[in-house]
């Protein structure tokens, strides 16, 4: 047999070898199922029973408000940075907002409208609403707040949710509803009043709303549902991954002060401090010409420790 031949039946062999490799490894429906199950996998996420805003119950079983809620459902569990983030931050903010709206008599439930307005930061809008309620200067001056070069109290957290509370217990009395005031929070007292006439209807989920508005209060109860429930829809952490509130002590101030940098080194604190505790200050001085009363909000001793710069030289 010459070394013609010879290759000529090596290559056969192989490729019959190939073949039968080829044959025995061609997935069957089984294990093409089996490929499927990750490491990572994204999942249809079953409908809640039973939704309620504010004790308010949720038309589920209408395909229309079944898909809206399973959107914003998705949206937010599969958004799980800024979901994650949103539950850190709740822990040390929602001590503060939840027992401002319980003495207001508003529902727990509007501390998710505090969520999606800023995700529980001092947000600012392209339309110039501030704060963790996103209160227009407007809203903020009619409710009372000061708002001017040296202060704006909009971001005082504790004001500002006394302010959000009381507008919202005034569209429940102009509408009937907690729904329809959040979607009043949203659209304005009147943008609400407008399509409930020209609709001829008087509850949220039977109005046709613009994109923003119909999707508010889904929005809150999606993120009610998911940080009241991490772990089913797959949020894990332990309580120290939590950010916790600082505590702290307030001191009055009724004159002016021309230097909040060294008014803060008076307390052992750095100006950035003093601001993280007062974002209401807007300015490095307060004219306070009036002599009016502040309550400036001071860190406990021993929370921060100032930063030796000469140790890096």
């Amino acid at each position: 047999m010459d070394l013609r031949n010879i290759l000529i039946g090596a290559s056969l062999v192989v490729v019959c070898v190939l073949g039968i490799n080829a044959v025995q490894d061609a997935p069957s429906d089984e294990n093409q199922e089996k490929k499927m199950i990750n490491d990572y996998n994204v999942y249809a996420l079953p409908m809640p029973e039973d939704l309620d805003f504010a004790g308010e119950p949720v038309p589920i079983e209408m395909p229309d408000i079944y898909e809206r809620m399973d959107r914003e459902l998705l949206v937010n569990t599969y958004w799980q940075s800024n979901t994650l983030l949103l539950l850190k931050r709740a822990n040390k903010y929602f001590p503060v907002i939840e027992p401002i709206l319980a003495e207001a008599g508003v529902p727990d439930d509007f501390k998710y409208l505090a969520v999606i307005e800023s995700g529980l930061t001092n947000a600012v809008s392209p339309a110039g609403a501030r704060g963790f309620w996103q209160i227009m200067e407007s809203t903020g001056k009619e409710y009372g707040l000061e708002i001017n070069d040296n202060v704006d109290e909009r971001y005082n957290i504790e004001k500002s949710t006394r302010v959000a509370a009381e507008y919202l217990k005034k569209s429940k009395e102009r509408f009937g509803s907690w729904t329809l005031a959040a979607a009043a929070y949203n659209a304005g007292n009147y943008g609400v009043d407008k399509q409930r006439e020209r609709q001829d209807v008087d509850g949220y989920y039977d109005l046709l709303l613009g994109e923003e508005t119909g999707r508010y209060v889904f929005r809150i109860l999606a993120l009610k549902e998911i940080m009241s429930n991490p772990e089913k829809y797959g949020f894990n952490f332990r309580q120290k991954d939590l950010y916790k509130d600082v505590p702290s002590y307030k001191v009055k101030v009724d004159t002016a002060v021309t230097d909040f940098a060294k008014f803060a080194q008076d307390f052992d604190i750095n100006y950035k401090i003093l601001k993280i505790h007062n974002p209401w200050l807007r300015e490095t001085h307060l004219n306070n010409k009036s002599r009016k009363e502040y309550f400036i909000e001071l860190p406990e001793k021993g929370y921060y420790s100032p930063v030796d710069d000469s140790a890096a030289e």
